[in-house]
């Protein structure tokens, strides 16, 4: 037999074990902190790519870059939007926070692949490197806030 337990006995079980049922980090991640965390790396990243190019500043390396973080963050934001109209609505069981977990993946997996091939097709010239290594960067952002446990 299954026992079901109630809201306040798992509170109390996770406040007798809390090492056990740690959050992600001491300062709560929020979703929304990783996504902004995912912006600031690819600031970062063109700030860094800005040295490489010729005139030293807005190039295409830049650009490249920011299109990276941009293929990133952009459908990190769209899933993280699909998940909180779930939350807020009125019949949010198991089931329906299931499907909008998995819808909401589906879109983002889509609108990723969109970006890369718009990209592809509608950006000239776009220098693939300083593309990549800031879309890498700014995915394992998830990374670091389980290195901030």
């Amino acid at each position: 037999m299954f026992r079901v337990y109630s809201k306040e006995e798992i509170v109390a079980l996770q406040q007798s074990n809390a090492n056990k049922y740690r959050t992600l980090s001491p300062w709560k991640l929020s979703p929304w902190k990783l996504l902004l965390a995912q912006v600031l790396v690819t600031a970062l990243s063109v700030v860094f790519w800005s040295f490489f190019g010729e005139p030293v500043g807005v190039s295409l390396y830049t650009q490249s870059a920011f299109l990276g973080g941009l293929i990133s963050a952009l459908p990190s934001a769209l899933f993280l939007t699909r998940l909180e109209m779930a939350k807020k609505s009125q019949g949010l069981n198991p089931g329906s926070f299931l499907a909008a977990l998995v819808s909401g993946e589906f879109i983002k997996i889509a609108a990723t692949l969109m970006l890369f091939v718009g990209i592809a097709y509608l950006v000239p010239g776009v220098l693939w490197v300083p593309l990549l290594v800031t879309y890498l960067l700014a995915l394992k952002c998830v990374w670091l806030a389980w290195l901030l446990r």
